[in-house]
């Protein structure tokens, strides 16, 4: 079984509400167990400014499943809840978006997958929900500790929980 950190995004609908769909679905589909869930954030827009904000989570789960097939099954949930990757503005608005950030300890680069996640340590609106569930791990020789240290989190603003 594989250690797995996904963070979760969206700006379109009720992100909330597709979030705890998704999450299920997620421990569903992956044959996963859910081990640890951020608060919900909201958080700027990152690449195009012109746009809604975005709510961002992270979860931490174990799957049996390998790398590339956890990858296909998290854009078939994306699929599911509206998004259309190939239609779509990068780094526009979205209904849902799923990234592996880790998985485990392991080093990919591939065209279709880079682990751990390429721009982590670029992204406060992923590296401040990290810190709710995985501070001190270590990820690509860096913690979400360490990393975030060195970014700014001006806007993000954690949301209240959900009753």
């Amino acid at each position: 079984m594989a250690n797995v950190l996904i963070a979760l995004g969206g700006n379109v609908g009720d992100v909330r509400a597709t979030f705890q769909k998704a999450i299920a679905n997620i421990c569903g589909m992956t044959q996963a167990a859910l081990l640890a869930r951020s608060a919900d954030y909201t958080t700027p827009p990152w690449g195009h400014e012109q746009q809604d904000s975005f709510i961002n989570a992270c979860i931490a789960i174990e799957t049996p499943l390998d790398p590339h097939a956890l990858l296909f099954v998290l854009h078939k949930i994306e699929k599911k809840f509206g998004r259309d990757r190939a239609k779509e503005q990068r780094w526009g608005p979205r209904t849902l978006d799923l990234d592996i950030i880790a998985y485990d300890d392991v080093r990919l680069d591939k065209p279709e997958l880079t682990l751990p996640h390429p721009r982590l340590f670029e992204r406060a609106f992923v590296l401040v929900p990290l810190m709710d569930i995985a501070p001190d791990r270590p990820i690509g020789g860096r913690t979400p500790r360490e990393a975030l240290a060195a970014l700014s989190t001006e806007g993000i603003k954690r949301l209240e929980d959900r009753t």
